[in-house]
This record gives structure tokens, C-alpha cells and sequence, in this order.
């Protein structure tokens, strides 16, 4: 069996042509990306501003949830 290598250079090269081409043919799949990741921003803002550093027991949580 035959082996062909690809330089390190070929390689790049075609990553690099192979994501342009995902890019450009599946705008929808980095503007959902960008969305995710706006939107996991958004909620770490929300928890630290939320953050008092005051804690409820366990045991109050549980017994709201069985009520």
C-alpha cells in the first residue's frame, strides 16, 4: 500500500479553505454560535449581579419543594 504525506502547510491550507467554505455556506451555523454564546454571557451577568453571597438552608429548599 502507498502512504502520501500532506505537509504541515497543505494542511493549513486546506483547513482554512474547508472552514471559509462551511462559513459561507452555513451562515446559520455561526450566527447560532455567536447567539449561544451572547446568551451564556448574558446569564453569567444575570448570576453575578444576582450574587449577594446570602445562602438559604437545604433544608428550606427541600420543604418548598414538598409543599
Amino acid at each position: 500500500m502507498e502512504s502520501h504525506g500532506i505537509s504541515k502547510t497543505e494542511l493549513k491550507e486546506l483547513m482554512r479553505e474547508a472552514l471559509i467554505s462551511v462559513l459561507t455556506e452555513r451562515e446559520d451555523l455561526l450566527q447560532d454560535a455567536v447567539s449561544e454564546a451572547i446568551l451564556d454571557m448574558k446569564l453569567g451577568l444575570a448570576m453575578e449581579e444576582g450574587d449577594t453571597g446570602e445562602y438559604v438552608p437545604e433544608s428550606e429548599v427541600l420543604s418548598k419543594l414538598a409543599d
